[in-house]
């Protein structure tokens, strides 16, 4: 009797070591504590909604979530404003979001809501417009100020004959708070200085990210400064709105300079028309499809520290840059930026390529 329990003790033991043996070779590819796909959510989360270009940014967003598996909400307010973004975080936290991944209105207005989140164990990472990088992993960059407020000011002088002459410059955008556009400007301004130190900033206006304030801001600019020679617009609102209140005193791009960022759905007839020559961008759907995916692969239990690299199914291979690439000085291993590898210039010629 006694033997017949020993013999079925090892035959016990055998087979617990065989199961833990299977399991453990099923389970290799993950890490330890990594969560299934299916049950990770990822808010997402734009400036407003309504927009062209946010609304690519989340088509974007939803392909990769849905190629991998995970869930996006898309959550925004038709007005762009520090209340309603706060009260999007809160409602993400409070409904269990394992991350967020927000285009911010503000560089410093979210900071206690974030901070909540952070708290909770919500991954924070940030896209087209940054926070204060203490209170967020990575923000998913679509050009650096130097890259990008130069680009600006290149597009308006690769349209005249003689750059180095006067020029009259009006900057219209979404408004002085905002941390991306006015990053751009600031470069831009300095660059303008000691490239084209004829050009004259007679004016800098705001739209405030309202469609209707912003045809009848760029109405202003025309009829206030009749002899305005470029109108740059670094913003998806004010762009648009800008080349209509053109179109609507009958100027095309002969009369004045119109240049700035906006998608080229949104773009494509002022081309079309001649009331624009150019105008950029970088591709937002990859923005949003990178934001997601990485607010996902925080979530999922990975670690990202600056130096690190990450394939993004579809991108390729990704790398975490310090956050002095975007001029600041806080530095930390877990703070950092993935700046996007390339900006578009959209023209008549080529603008048909792109659908976003």
């Amino acid at each position: 009797m006694r033997k017949l329990n020993f013999l079925q003790l090892v035959i016990g033991s055998i087979l617990l070591t065989m199961f833990v043996a299977a399991c453990s070779s099923k389970d290799a590819g993950k890490q330890s504590g990594e969560k299934d796909p299916s049950d990770i959510k990822v808010v997402f989360i734009p400036k407003m909604t309504g927009n062209a270009f946010f609304e690519s940014g989340n088509d974007g967003a939803q392909e990769m979530a849905e190629k991998i598996g995970f869930k996006v909400k898309y959550d925004g307010a038709p007005e762009g404003t520090v209340a309603n973004q706060v009260q999007i975080i809160n409602s993400a936290v409070n409904s269990g979001a394992d991350a967020i991944a927000i285009s911010s209105v503000t560089s410093d207005g979210l900071n206690q809501a974030l901070q909540r989140a952070l708290d909770a164990g919500v991954k924070v990472v940030t896209w087209d417009s940054d926070v204060d990088p203490k209170y967020r992993s990575v923000y998913i960059n679509q050009g650096t100020p130097d890259i990008l407020g130069a680009m600006l000011v290149d597009m308006a002088a690769g349209q005249l004959e003689n750059p180095n002459e006067p020029q009259q410059v009006a900057w219209f955008y979404s408004s002085p708070t905002v941390p991306d556009q006015n990053s751009w400007v600031n470069y831009a301004e300095k660059y303008i200085a000691e490239k084209y130190p004829n050009w004259e900033i007679v004016t800098k206006q705001f739209g405030e990210g309202n469609e209707q304030k912003s045809l009848q801001v760029g109405e202003s600019i025309l009829n206030t400064y009749p002899d305005i020679d470029m109108i740059i617009c670094p913003d998806s609102t004010a762009l648009p709105a800008m080349a209509q209140a053109a179109q609507n005193k009958g100027l095309n791009k002969e009369d004045v300079i119109i240049t700035g960022f906006a998608s080229p759905n949104s773009m494509r007839q002022y081309l079309e028309n001649d009331t624009i020559e150019n105008h950029g961008l970088w591709d937002v759907k990859d923005q949003g499809a990178l934001a997601v995916y990485i607010a996902y692969y925080l979530a999922q239990g990975h670690e990202l520290k600056v130096g690190n690299t990450v394939e993004v199914p579809g991108m390729g291979e990704v790398k975490v840059e310090p956050n002095s690439v975007q001029g600041y000085e806080y530095k930390a291993e877990d703070s950092g930026i993935i700046v996007l590898p390339e900006r578009i210039v959209f023209t008549k010629e080529n603008t048909k390529d792109y659908n976003f």
